[in-house]
């Protein structure tokens, strides 16, 4: 069955001195202001899509391993993952940088890097951002 999710966005001005809000309206959790500068500068209680990029791939990546550790018969007691997207005005969207520390009993360090790297090749966020440099560290805690 497919599922749809939509957000979408309002945007005034000019894209430098221009100002938008993001909506998550698929979810209604609520609107976030973005702009230029928050983008391109500091986030000064604004969002951007960067960020959202990367809460979309940590929750991704994390559901992947969740999934893929079960499976193997190692369901983590606990998954803390971040991303960090690094955006160049001009260039793009860079690097991504996945950082994840896992509680799994059992498991050892070796086998979850690989279950790690086995999620990072297969999550749906992962696959849809292929033209990126997507790095991982992963360690069980």
């Amino acid at each position: 069955m497919t599922t749809t999710r939509r957000a979408e966005t309002t945007w005034q001005g000019g894209l430098t001195d221009g100002k938008g809000t993001v909506e998550l309206v698929s979810s209604h959790v609520g609107t976030f202001d973005v702009t230029w500068a928050s983008r391109a500068e500091q986030p000064d209680g604004r969002t951007s899509p960067e960020e959202l990029i990367a809460a979309a791939h940590s929750s991704c990546f994390s559901m992947a391993l969740s999934a893929g550790l079960g499976k193997a018969g190692h369901p983590p007691d606990r998954l803390d993952t971040s991303a960090e997207v690094d955006f160049v005005p001009g260039t793009g969207i860079t690097q991504i940088r996945l950082t994840v520390r896992g509680s799994v009993p059992g498991m050892s360090a070796d086998d979850f890097v690989a279950a790690a790297e086995g999620a990072k090749a297969n999550c749906p966020v992962s696959k849809a951002l292929t033209g990126v440099e997507i790095l991982l560290n992963a360690s069980l805690t």
